[in-house]
């Protein structure tokens, strides 16, 4: 049964799946919620969605990017691209690529990119999109060595050989051919990508799409923990085909018309690479490659393409939709496209500060007359992503939704929290080559411990959702025996310092008293100062008296309303650089690593708590 969302005369009443949860009590305290509705037929495989919708709808676009003439959108439609994936495929069986011999790309999103990693798993092989900025933002290349190492792939791809030619060196060893997009002369021994798509597909290429099924590996996805270690997450086939069964039960718009997203989602991660592409691909959408990113100087790309294209679906990240909401309020006509066909708001990766979804919520109104709805959903790269949902109405960030039809989410007590475990047709068999890994991630009735806590909005009525409630690993004790809940405070202190603070992170573990170490925000921190951050670099505008005063008010109103030791923050200090990528402190969506910062910094630590030059003295 569907119930439509609440929002408002300005906007369109979408069907959402009717909230339901079971809670299994348990005697140990622990508990188990899941979904009265089981979960519906779905694909054998990623590819019958392509051939479907090749058939069904062969001129549709499918996938565009901006490598057209003049950089105009390059458009491919379902025929075409189920065409290329087939060429593309043959040349792979040609190269000697299979299930245990994978396909390694290291470029951004891009047309070429989808149609080779769709072409892997055409014939069975592992797709391994990595990180680009392994390649392009490392300074040793570790990281893309370990993976490269892991892998052994068959083929390497890259869209620009001049610009990947460093890395490319530092990983042939363990590699076997190279294609590049452009610049073959730029390394040694280089195909063009080309080559693939000119070959002709034969028996061979309908054979090893007729071997493949619901067990086969689709995808190997890294994600790194607090060591920086890689871990190649596998994806199943089914995996990624239940998981869009999921969101299409808790979401039956979803296949009401045919989604349109501009989309910078990294495909290396599973939020964009799993999760949007899949969405797009399954109900016959379009997704429009975006080439900017929520950073300076790239995020221009994107409200360029959002002033031309009005997506029906909007997914992002808190850090994304701060840029974009930025651009909204000084922009009428970004906003006026960006509204005009939209049905639905999501967040994931991280929780939303207040603020910012407030700022939302306004800019909604102010488009539409009403309020587009704003959800999430909570997941991971090991459960392909979707595991709980949101599909009722919210009116502030936090609530996580419940366990979409077919998984399992257990409680288990862990301290002062609850311990959030997974069960499901949509979670990882474990990690490539990792065996030690893969059994540790596991308990003994098959959970995967994905290390994140969570409670119940109201526990008399489980349907209401979950809370989530942080990193069990990320909080810790004061030596008053205090326990931090990092993630709400970390949340918190943002929003309380808007625009200065752009991440933080929450100290204190053993001390007497919390502290915050603060990635400010440059153009936040120039914002506060006023007229006299005229002719001031970054630096200068950081280390400005004013930004300093400005975090002591804001932190100390906070801690007016804490209402205890836990919540509240004694000092700060402003970092004098970026969160880095080589030290696993940050992920390229712009998720820190709170562990990963307070190992890989422990002199800022040591002398936020010694005082001094720099460190911020916060009363109240």
């Amino acid at each position: 049964m569907a119930q439509p969302a609440q929002t408002g005369t300005g906007v369109p009443q979408l069907n959402f799946a009717t909230p339901a949860a079971e809670r299994e009590s348990r005697a140990d305290g622990s508990f188990v919620l899941r979904s009265p509705a089981p979960l519906g037929d779905h694909a054998r495989r990623v590819g019958d969605w392509l051939a479907h919708w090749a058939e069904r709808a062969p001129g549709r676009t499918f996938l565009a990017d901006r490598s057209g003439p003049d950089g105009t959108w390059r458009r491919v439609g379902y025929a075409e691209a189920q065409d290329l994936v087939r060429r593309i495929a043959a040349g792979l069986v040609d190269r000697g690529v299979g299930p245990d011999k994978p396909v390694m790309l290291l470029s951004d999103n891009a047309v070429d990119n989808g149609l080779l990693q769709l072409a892997a798993m055409h014939i069975g092989a592992p797709a391994a999109p990595v990180s680009p900025a392994y390649s392009l933002m490392s300074a040793d290349h570790g990281k893309l060595k370990r993976i490269a190492g892991l892998l052994k792939p068959a083929l390497v791809y890259a869209a620009d050989g001049a610009a990947f030619a460093r890395a490319i060196e530092a990983v042939r060893s363990d590699c076997g051919a190279i294609y590049v997009g452009s610049g073959t002369d730029a390394v040694a021994g280089a195909h063009a990508f080309a080559e693939l798509a000119a070959v002709q597909p034969d028996a061979r290429v309908d054979q090893a799409y007729a071997g493949t099924g619901p067990d086969t590996v689709a995808k190997i996805l890294f994600t790194s923990g607090s060591t920086g270690e890689p871990k190649g997450v596998i994806n199943t086939q089914r995996m990624l085909t239940a998981n869009q069964q999921m969101s299409l039960q808790v979401w039956p718009f979803l296949g009401e018309r045919p989604p349109v997203l501009v989309d910078w989602l990294p495909w290396h991660h599973t939020f964009g690479g799993n999760y949007t592409f899949n969405l797009v691909l399954s109900n016959g959408g379009t997704l429009f490659v975006d080439n900017g990113k929520p950073a300076p100087g790239l995020f221009e790309r994107t409200v360029a393409n959002l002033k031309e294209v009005s997506p029906t679906l909007s997914y992002n990240v808190p850090r994304g939709y701060a840029f974009l909401l930025d651009a909204l309020e000084a922009d009428g006509e970004l906003r006026e496209s960006y509204f005009r066909e939209l049905d639905f708001i999501f967040y994931a990766a991280a929780a939303l500060p207040q603020n910012l979804w407030q700022r939302m919520e306004a800019q909604s109104m102010a488009a539409r007359g009403g309020l587009v709805p704003m959800v999430s959903a909570w997941g991971s790269t090991e459960t392909a992503p979707l595991v709980t949902a949101v599909h009722y109405r919210i009116e502030r960030a936090g609530n996580i939704g419940i366990p979409t039809p077919g998984n399992e989410l257990k409680f288990v007590p862990n301290g002062e929290k609850l311990e959030m475990r997974v069960r499901g047709p949509n979670v990882t068999p474990g990690y490539w080559k990792q065996p030690d890994l893969t059994k540790s991630a596991f308990d003994e009735e098959g959970f995967y411990r994905i290390g994140d806590a969570g409670r119940l909005a109201d526990p008399d009525h489980p349907e209401k959702g979950v809370i989530f409630d942080g990193r069990v690993a990320e909080d810790f004790k004061l030596t008053s025996g205090t326990w931090v809940n990092v993630g709400p405070l970390r949340i918190a202190a943002i929003a309380a310092c808007e625009p200065v603070i752009q991440d933080a992170v929450v100290t204190g573990h053993d001390r007497e008293e919390i502290g915050l170490l603060v990635f400010a925000n440059p153009a936040g921190c120039r914002q506060v100062i006023g007229a006299a951050a005229a002719g001031l670099d970054d630096a200068a505008a950081m280390a400005h008296p004013a930004v300093a005063s400005f975090l002591a008010e804001k932190l100390a109103a906070m801690n007016a309303e804490a209402g205890g030791a836990s919540r509240r923050i004694t000092r700060a200090l402003v970092l004098d650089s970026p969160p880095s990528i080589d030290a696993n402190e940050i992920t390229d969506k712009g998720y820190i690593n709170q562990r990963a910062v307070l190992a890989h910094r422990a002199a800022a630590v040591e002398r936020l708590y010694a005082g001094g030059d720099g460190v911020i003295q916060v009363t109240g």
